[in-house]
This record gives C-alpha cells, sequence and structure tokens, in this order.
C-alpha cells in the first residue's frame, strides 16, 4: 500500500480522497472544510516552499523584504535597485514563482508590481519567521494570537485548543524533569517554567475577557474551551511548590569536597563545560604503575598481626576496696543577711525598755535603700503564726512581742538614702501590759 501510494505521488498527483478507506475526507469533519475554503493559502505555501532549500531561502527572503516596503507599489527599476546585491536571474526566478501563486501582480499598463490580498494572507502565517528566536517562542507566538484575536474579536476555538495543547505539553515537560530528580535538568526546566508562567500570567486578563465574551455571547463551546485552558493554567502554576521541593532535595543531596568550598554540583558543570574530556586523560599514564603481588597467606599473617598489635591489654581482676571511716566534716548552712540579726538584736533591746510603743524609722533605716527595704520586707514576719514555730533567726523574730502597724501618712525622714517613709509604729504586745479583765457579775461559787 505504501509502495503504491509512493509510486502515485512521484508520478501523478493522487486526489485527496483517495488517502481514506471510504474514499473520501470524513463529513464531519470541520478541519478539512476548513483546509478546504484555504486552499489558495494552502497553495501559495506549498508554491513558496516547493524545491531545494537554497530557493525556499530565496523566495522567503524576497516576498519577507517586499512585504516590509513601505511603498505599495513597486516598478522593476526600484526592485533593481533594491536588491541590487541578487544576480538578475535569482531575482526573476524568485518573482515569477510568487507571480504564479498570486501573490504579485504585474500591471502592464502602469509598469508596477503589487501585493495581493493573499500575500497578507500568507504574512501573517510567516510573521514569526521576521523575528529573532526567543526562548519559549512557541508559547509566545500562541498567546500573542490569541491575545490579538479576543481584542479584534476574531478568536476561533481551534486557537484555543492549540493554546491548551501546549500547556499539557509544557506540563508533562515540567513533571519529567521533576520526576527524573536531576538537578541540571530540573534547574534548566525551571528557567523554562519560569518563562512560560510569566507569559501565562501576561495573558490572564485576555483569557478573563474571553470567558465573559463567550458567556454574553452565549457561546458554549468557546467558553468551555476557555475554562480549560484557565484549568491548564492553574495545573502550571501549581507546579512552582513541586518545583521548589524537588531542588531543595537536590541540595540536601549535594556534597562538599572537603574544606574546599567545592560541591559536587560545580565539578559536574566544570566537566559539562569540558570539549574533550578525554583530553583530561593525557600525562595520567606517563609515570609507570608498580604492582605489588603478595600471597595470600602473607596477607593473612599480615592481617593476624595488626589485630594483635592493636588489641587492647586485658585487664586484671581487682579487688574491691575495704571499708573506711568517712572523713569528718560539718554542715554548713548559709548564713542570713546581718540585717536580720541587727534588728532582732534592736527589738531585744527595746524589750527591756517599759515603753510600748517605738517608732518605725530608727529599726528601718540605715545603710542604704536596700537594707531598709530588706529591714521592711521583715517586719510582717513578727507575730507570725506559722514562722513562730520555726528554730532560728527567723523564728525568734517572729515571736518578738512587737509588732508594726503602718499609719495612712507619710513624711520625710533624716537619712542619707531615703526622704520619704510611710508613718508607723512598733506596738508592744506583752501580757504584763495588757489591760486586766474585769470582774464578773455573777458570784464565784
Amino acid at each position: 500500500m505504501a509502495e503504491r501510494f509512493e509510486y502515485q505521488i512521484e508520478s501523478e498527483t493522487p486526489q485527496f480522497g483517495e488517502y481514506f478507506r471510504d474514499g473520501e475526507p470524513p463529513a464531519e469533519g470541520g478541519l478539512w472544510w476548513h483546509l478546504d475554503a484555504q486552499a489558495p493559502l494552502l497553495e501559495a505555501l506549498r508554491a513558496i516552499h516547493q524545491g531545494p532549500a537554497s530557493a525556499v531561502r530565496l523566495r522567503l527572503w524576497v516576498f519577507l523584504t517586499l512585504m516590509a516596503l513601505p511603498e505599495g507599489r513597486w516598478s522593476r527599476d526600484q526592485l533593481n535597485r533594491h536588491f541590487h546585491v541578487l544576480h538578475d536571474d535569482a531575482l526573476e526566478l524568485a518573482l515569477r514563482r510568487l507571480r504564479e501563486v498570486d501573490l504579485l501582480v504585474w500591471d502592464a499598463g502602469d509598469q508596477h508590481y503589487s501585493a495581493t490580498p493573499l500575500a497578507q494572507q500568507l504574512l501573517g502565517l510567516l510573521a514569526p519567521l521576521t523575528a529573532a528566536p526567543a526562548p519559549d517562542d512557541e508559547l509566545a507566538t500562541l498567546l500573542a494570537g490569541v491575545a490579538g484575536a479576543q481584542q479584534l474579536g476574531t478568536l476561533q476555538a481551534g486557537q484555543l485548543q492549540s493554546l491548551q495543547a501546549q500547556l499539557t505539553r509544557l506540563n508533562d515537560e515540567f513533571a519529567d524533569a521533576i520526576a527524573s530528580g536531576s538537578e541540571f535538568r530540573l534547574r534548566k526546566a525551571r528557567g523554562r517554567f519560569e518563562r512560560a508562567l510569566g507569559l501565562v500570567d501576561k495573558a490572564s486578563d485576555a483569557l478573563t475577557a474571553i470567558i465573559r465574551g463567550a458567556e454574553n455571547r452565549n457561546d458554549a463551546r468557546l467558553e468551555r474551551l476557555a475554562r480549560d485552558l484557565g484549568l491548564a493554567q492553574a495545573r502550571l502554576l501549581a507546579m512552582a511548590s513541586q518545583f521548589n521541593r524537588a531542588l531543595q532535595q537536590a541540595d540536601r543531596q549535594r556534597i562538599s569536597l572537603g574544606s574546599t568550598g567545592i560541591t559536587t554540583t560545580d565539578v559536574r558543570r566544570w566537566l559539562q563545560g569540558q570539549g574533550a574530556l578525554e583530553r583530561l586523560l593525557d600525562g595520567a599514564f606517563s609515570t609507570p604503575v608498580s604492582p605489588v603481588f603478595v600471597a595470600q597467606h602473607e596477607l593473612l599473617d599480615s592481617t593476624e598481626g595488626e589485630f594483635e598489635r592493636l588489641k587492647p591489654p586485658s585487664r586484671s581482676g581487682e579487688a574491691l576496696p575495704g571499708a573506711r571511716p568517712a572523713p569528718p566534716g560539718r554542715l554548713e548552712v548559709e548564713d542570713f543577711p546581718p540585717e536580720l540579726g541587727v534588728l532582732r538584736a534592736l527589738l531585744e533591746r527595746w524589750r527591756d525598755d517599759p515603753q510600748p510603743e517605738r517608732p518605725l524609722a530608727p529599726a528601718v533605716l540605715g545603710g542604704g535603700y536596700a537594707k531598709a527595704a530588706y529591714r521592711a520586707q521583715l517586719l510582717p514576719l513578727m507575730g507570725d503564726p506559722q514562722s513562730a514555730d520555726l528554730a532560728g533567726a527567723t523564728g525568734e523574730l517572729a515571736r518578738q512581742p512587737w509588732r508594726a502597724r503602718f499609719a495612712v501618712g507619710q513624711g520625710p525622714v533624716d537619712d542619707p538614702h531615703v526622704r520619704w517613709m510611710s508613718d508607723g509604729r512598733f506596738i508592744r504586745l506583752d501580757a504584763s501590759l495588757q489591760p486586766a479583765t474585769p470582774p464578773s457579775d455573777e458570784p464565784a461559787v
């Protein structure tokens, strides 16, 4: 079957329907109908791209240069001056092919060439050839076509399908790079991913406008394709976190070579930058290798001797030490601050004095603000029932017959460190100074 078609293609042009099993293309295929409607444009493409590669480049260069000229019509003299670098035969060959496919029209009356509407359509198809190749050019071209068609109101469903297919291919490509775990492949795909993400993000407004326009026109198919395109865009955005996790995993697997600061990534990048790796071995075998052959018994004896040399010496059994008396010692307890003893001694001296009240200031002030504050904090201990059962200086202070009573008023005091203090007094609570119990009216029995 293949030989028959090859023979037909070489000998004569077969009919389009002969390639199908039913003898004709499918009637429900909308794409076939569009191809039939664009038959002149297809014929122009075939005519320009037919023949050797050099002839195809010549026709493309002449055609694109003509369509870029600012004049609408060109005389033959103008063309000869503009294409002075070409031989006359080469220029005539290219112009004749363009005339044969109705891309150029020669007006014999005015002696001018002019471009046809078909040439303008063909220029729209070949316009990407006039720009320098850029990374992710295929996605940028599709996005530009969709955004421009949306602005002009000429958007077709096929344009959205092509863009969605390209996004799906990019998604699969990035997923394969993540699954590979290769750091270099991940970083290369990450750059391509960021550029694609930037292009898709710029086209988000156009996608929103397409969805709204389809809703207003009740174009269900176009709306469905636009929403599917939005889902493909969302899947592409979701891969950013996957790239970050994969790169972090690759960073954890990176190994530093000693204290040099060089990692395995640096070594791999350096090796990839070498033009010929085999040249790195130049001179590596200039020094001959001198092998030393040792019998297996000698190796075994040397190993056993090394083990015996490195074997730790065995420790002989030692008896437990005998009983010994404990060394003499005493329990040292941290002493209280001296202010507590000074306050207690002062209260003891006042105890011999029959006066029932004493001012607080002489007992609290003296020695600085910190010591005065500490003595003031000790005053509530006097008369405390829980502290009175304790042994030591704290218990003795709690068992003092004095009680501190602070007044509402405040006033200045004569002290170099404290200038103002609450009024208060010590009140003595000895049983001998308390009033006697009044006699009862009831007679004693």
